[in-house]
């Protein structure tokens, strides 16, 4: 159940004392100065607002912030525990980023796997998780929204949104170069060149390139590991013949062509999580084949029309993907090791056709003081087909059984919203959507040896449709320009969800998840204190689950099931701090606290095949979920960046910067052991740089995980102790180069 009044209460007096120790000793550091923090406009609700005006837990990060985090060749990942509550993992490399807000997310594997917490880019949803990985460069601004979003943004997603806006073309020129150079003979380009190509018509291209050798040695007969080659690309057109209308055409790509992760068997101590003696984090032994190659293309077009009272917008968004991906799951070789390998397990995905299209228009007030509103359609449509292959020799070479998966999705919906002026200091917000979901799905087993004893199976069909509502409302009153409290209530839900991974077993069938619903409850405080230097945003929140959808993976049968959970609880905290301390040092940090817990008497789950060291069992031996948190869930996030700059002579300057994370334990599977989870970790990053001629060059060194840091990242329990590890330390050098009018 949600926690009770007198609880959330206790919530905020705990947020507010430290807050008010950090202002205290903040003001007594810092006398009033005559700059300030810069404004950070947002488009968390569809509309450009200075983030304290929006109602929500949300995080922005512009185009400085994330060019460090990014460094080195990093994906999305780089962004975990770099914004409250936030988590983001993979079991597949550079590609699927699994990610998680405020404790819920899917650890699901599969590649129709859906996600609580959706991904957009320039407002199209990235659907399957592949299309989530897309590199991240030349990007305006990152939004972390947290909390349900169903309103607005739709389907899947209960648990909040992760939002880029990649930069746009001007009739200004504008271009960058970037040449970098580092760790594992890593080489790394990027750049865009924009501006006008008429009085009406404007482009920008960007790209990316990525290089990196194999740093992983494989003392295995097959070849070393974690090299890449990532290109990436998006060309962009904008038609303004008037101050009415316009019309931005965008089409992007993505070619990868690396090794999929890299497992590691028995990688821990039984009966503990340790490394085991002798662990090297440079060496691995395997002999089934690894590699991924990932090609996607999308394009967009945006279509906006401003009648002077009414603002029509139209965005039609399509995505396509190929790609396969192979991988030794057992991480060793069977009855050579290391350690005890009972069986070689080598498997194949792969998307061979798949496309995704989009279509939403809403129409909106242009007027917003006062009152303002906006209302719309959106409607999705996938067509998705999924291979994968089991092999029964250990070098991937010889199919034992393949699986096709076809799912076809249909989903629209309708919405509104609805903000008014009740006074001068309170404005009331009310949303509300309608959403309808519907799929298609077979799967068939085929291609079966008959002397490995598979058999034939399907195929199996199924076709999930559901029906819901989301809405949230929400008042904000302001104390005074500077500071405002808002309350938010918000209820979404995430669509039925289908895993048809049928690879073993005799009679295996689908597993299927109802509709998932989230209901959640915050408090806020948005301020600009100190003359507008110090800006501290918080949050207290309280949310329920219901009919929470999470994937039971393993065991010794090495199945992948959906389940439905009775009801999931969570409450929390959130800050974010941005301090100008003086004109040259710049320091923010943010806070997360998330406390969550399963309420489900009835449920249990098969356990590890292997000797993890499972523990809250009933009396057949299966993991009892009643009373544990959720997987993935750090009860404790935190973040800190500082930078520094010293302006010199003739326009130049040098800057250091350091940005630190630090995440709790948490663990990897839905039942608990002793092995498959991970300890407290505290990660770093630094950089200095020379910059020239009001930042027309500039020329840097940087270093990611600068502590060296060596930990779990996720575990494979059916067979071994096998589990995979962090990037190790990465130090480079950049040279930048900016144009422009």
């Amino acid at each position: 159940m949600i926690p009770s009044v007198e609880t959330v209460n206790r919530s905020i007096k705990a947020l507010a004392k430290p807050s008010l120790i950090a202002v205290a000793v903040l003001t007594a550091a810092s006398p009033s100065m005559a700059f300030e923090l810069e404004e950070v406009v947002v488009t968390a609700q569809k509309r450009e607002q200075n983030i304290q005006d929006v109602p929500l837990s949300v995080t922005a990060m512009n185009t400085e912030k994330l060019d460090e985090l990014v460094g080195g060749g990093a994906d999305l990942r780089a962004l975990a525990g770099r914004a409250p509550s936030l988590q983001v993992e993979s079991s597949f490399g550079r590609a699927f980023p699994r990610i998680y807000l405020r404790g819920l997310g899917n650890t699901d594997f599969d590649l129709n796997a859906s996600q609580p917490v959706s991904l957009l880019f320039d407002e199209v949803v990235q659907e399957n998780p592949i299309l989530k990985g897309f590199p991240i460069f030349d990007v305006e601004r990152l939004e972390v929204l947290r909390g349900p979003q169903g309103t607005l943004f739709g389907r899947n997603s209960p648990a909040g949104i992760i939002k880029f806006d990649s930069r746009k073309p001007t009739q200004e020129f504008d271009a960058y170069f970037k040449v970098g150079y580092g760790t594992f003979d890593l080489v790394d380009l990027e750049g865009a060149v924009g501006g006008a190509l008429t009085d009406t018509l404007s482009a920008r291209l960007s790209v990316q390139v990525l290089e990196r050798d194999d740093w992983l040695d494989n003392t295995g007969p097959q070849d070393d590991l974690e090299g890449y080659n990532d290109t990436a690309a998006r060309f962009q057109l904008l038609y303004e013949p008037n101050d009415s209308f316009s019309a931005l055409a965008n089409v992007h790509m993505r070619d990868l062509d690396g090794t999929a992760r890299a497992f590691r068997a028995n990688i821990v101590e039984q009966g503990t999580n340790d490394f085991v003696s002798g662990f090297d984090m440079d060496k691995v032994s395997t002999n089934g084949e690894n590699e991924q190659k990932i090609e996607t293309l999308g394009g967009l077009l945006k279509l906006t029309y401003d009648t002077g009272s009414l603002i029509w917008t139209s965005i039609t968004g399509y995505e396509e993907i190929d790609m396969t991906s192979v991988g030794d799951i057992d991480g060793g070789i069977a009855g050579v090791g290391p350690g005890f390998i009972p069986f070689d397990s080598v498997t194949r995905g792969s998307i061979p056709d798949h496309y995704q299209f989009t279509q939403e228009i809403r129409v909106a007030s242009a007027d917003t003081e006062g009152f303002e509103w906006q209302a719309g359609l959106f409607y999705f449509q996938e067509d998705l087909t999924v291979s994968q292959i089991s092999y029964s020799d250990g070098a991937g070479t010889v199919p034992r059984v393949n699986v096709l998966q076809e799912q076809e999705t249909d989903a629209w919906g309708v919405f509104g919203r609805v903000g008014y002026d009740v006074t001068e200091s309170f404005n009331l917000t009310l949303g509300l959507r309608y959403s309808s979901d519907e799929k298609d799905y077979a799967a068939r087993r085929y291609e079966g040896l008959v002397s490995s004893g598979v058999v034939q199976v399907g195929p199996l069909t199924t076709n999930p449709d559901d029906d819901y509502v989301s809405w949230d409302i929400s008042g904000t009153y302001f104390i005074d320009e500077d500071v405002s409290i808002y309350a938010r209530a918000g209820r979404s839900s995430r669509a039925p969800s289908i895993q048809g991974r049928i690879l073993f077993g005799p009679a295996p069938s689908l597993s299927e998840a109802e509709t998932e619903t989230n209901t959640s409850f915050e408090v806020g405080l948005k301020s600009e204190l100190m003359d507008r230097r110090l800006r501290l945003n918080a949050t207290v929140f309280a949310w329920k689950m219901e009919d929470q959808q999470v994937t039971a993976v393993g065991g010794t049968a090495n199945t992948s099931t959906l389940l439905n959970l009775d009801e999931t609880v969570g409450r929390g905290i959130e800050a974010d701090i941005e301090f100008a301390a003086t004109e040259n040092l710049y320091i923010s940090a943010g806070f997360s606290y998330n406390d969550t817990e399963i309420n489900d008497d009835e449920t249990t789950v098969q356990v590890c095949g292997a000797p993890c060291t499972p523990y809250n069992l009933n009396e057949q031996g299966r993991g009892i979920l009643d009373g544990s948190s959720l997987p993935q869930t750090a009860e404790r996030i935190a973040n800190l960046e500082v930078k520094y700059t010293q302006p010199l002579k003739n326009g130049n300057s040098i800057y250091f910067s350091t940005d630190w994370s630090y995440q709790s334990d948490l663990r990897f599977t839905l039942y608990e052991s002793e092995s498959f989870r991970r300890d407290s970790i505290l990660l770093g990053g630094a950089r200095f740089g020379y910059v020239m001629q009001d930042g027309k060059y500039e020329v840097a060194a940087y270093g990611r995980n600068i502590t060296n840091e060596e930990y779990l990242t996720g575990a494979i329990d059916f067979n071994n102790l096998t589990g995979f590890v962090n990037e190790p330390r990465v130090w480079g050098v950049e040279f930048i180069a900016n144009f422009g009018d």
